[in-house]
């Protein structure tokens, strides 16, 4: 047993200690922070340049448009300022190049007595939002004068351009709420690209580890001290570890982060994926399913590392792997956006695209606890089918030298473990 931890202590302690995971994880940390912090960022920036980018001079011939126009500016864009230009013409074309403003309006009466305007700006295609913004604000100070014209009330005015309120209600049993799926969203989001990326990253560097050591003849020494089984499940926990100390630092950032700026986090694409509001059930799903289906990949990943001898070799024989991985991201893409498809809930039973498409289907719907039992049934069950499979071609494909061709080493390494 002193063996077993001698091997898993440095597998983990080496590449812990290895330059590539630290700048990994440094760079992983600072994306994690940036994201999180990104509205603060950008109001350093936007703060910067308010006086240039965001206010419009207006001259208003009437006398009589200026305030309504800046009320219904205010409604639809904050961030756009206007400003009553009280100078001539041309004055407010130097003020726009001395960048003063981002442009100015002249704003006037047609033939029938409603609002028109002019807008000049150093570029339209760079002001189009502000543009569009002052469009709507005219639009809407016209249907006021119209409506005042032909005696309509404003509060009925309101109401006709009120949108409809439309309540939505799944009437599949298994089927959430909107309000539930934005919830979980943010989460499925998120576990579904750990999942992904930790089988690709850890899966391939335990099958590197492994062909790293058959290059440089270690394995050799290893085979007559430890034996191939004790080996494979060493690293297995040695690189699981290191995967949780690698995204357990992440999400530590990730949390402690959103915290610290959960009252800038409101709306747009936080208030979509409803990240603060996932529930503690999902959460557990996640850990769960994130454990389990690395350690099937895992074992998948040493099993096929120990039949090549060259680390060149590695990409070739994983890609097989590689490509289940793939196949369960893609099926996950689609169910997050259709969760109650019959080939996602099929999928979701095949062990090697449980781990994501589960996942997804339990984040996204509510389904009974049995098939969420029987789909972990089924694959601890396949986990230990497959651990019993690794360790014998382990054994054998160890001992294997020479180019592999293709997966038929498989049974040359069961032949060789059966010699043994």
């Amino acid at each position: 047993m002193s063996k077993f931890w001698t091997i898993l202590n440095y597998t983990y302690t080496s590449h812990l200690k290895s330059k590539s995971f630290m700048i990994i994880t440094l760079i992983s940390l600072l994306l994690i922070a940036g994201l999180t912090n990104f509205q603060r960022i950008a109001g350093l920036f936007e703060d910067e340049g308010e006086g240039s980018t965001e206010k419009i001079a207006v001259i208003d011939e009437t006398n009589q448009i200026y305030g309504q126009l800046e009320s219904s500016i205010t409604n639809i864009d904050a961030g756009i300022e206007v400003t009553a230009f009280s100078g001539t013409e041309e004055e407010a074309k130097e003020a726009v190049r001395d960048h003063e403003f981002l442009g100015y309006a002249y704003v006037s009466l047609n033939d029938q007595n409603l609002p028109a305007a002019s807008f000049y700006a150093m570029s339209v295609a760079e002001t189009s939002h502000a543009l569009d913004t002052l469009q709507q604000a005219l639009s809407q100070v016209k249907t006021g004068i119209i409506t005042q014209q032909a005696g309509i009330d404003q509060s009925t005015v309101q109401q006709i351009f009120a949108p409809v309120t439309i309540e939505t209600e799944s009437l599949k049993t298994e089927a959430k709420s909107a309000e539930e799926m934005n919830q979980a969203r943010g989460l499925v989001y998120f576990m579904i690209f750990l999942i992904y990326f930790a089988v690709l990253l850890y899966g391939n560097m335990i099958a590197s580890e492994v062909a790293v050591e058959k290059s440089s003849r270690v394995m050799e020494i290893l085979v007559s001290s430890v034996s191939p089984v004790t080996q494979m499940f060493a690293k297995i926990i040695g690189i699981a570890l290191l995967g949780l100390t690698q995204f357990g630092l992440i999400i530590l950032v990730g949390y402690v982060s959103l915290k610290a700026n959960q009252n800038e986090l409101v709306g747009g694409i936080f208030e979509y994926l409803g990240l603060g509001e996932a529930p503690v059930s999902t959460i557990v799903y996640a850990v769960v399913f994130f454990l389990l289906g690395y350690l099937l990949y895992a074992m998948l990943a040493a099993m096929l590392g120990s039949l090549v001898s060259r680390t060149e070799e590695v990409n070739q024989i994983i890609t097989p792997m590689m490509f289940l991985i793939i196949a369960a991201f893609m099926i996950a893409m689609y169910g997050l956006n259709d969760p109650t498809a019959s080939f996602v809930t099929v999928t979701s039973y095949i062990p090697f695209f449980t781990p994501i498409i589960m996942f997804v289907r339990v984040g996204m719907l509510n389904i009974p606890i049995w098939e969420v039992a029987l789909s972990i049934g089924i694959l601890i069950l396949t986990i230990f089918i497959f651990a019993n499979i690794a360790a014998k071609v382990y054994k054998g494909g160890v001992l294997m030298y020479g180019a592999t061709t293709s997966l038929k080493d498989i049974r040359k390494a069961l032949q060789l473990t059966k010699k043994d």
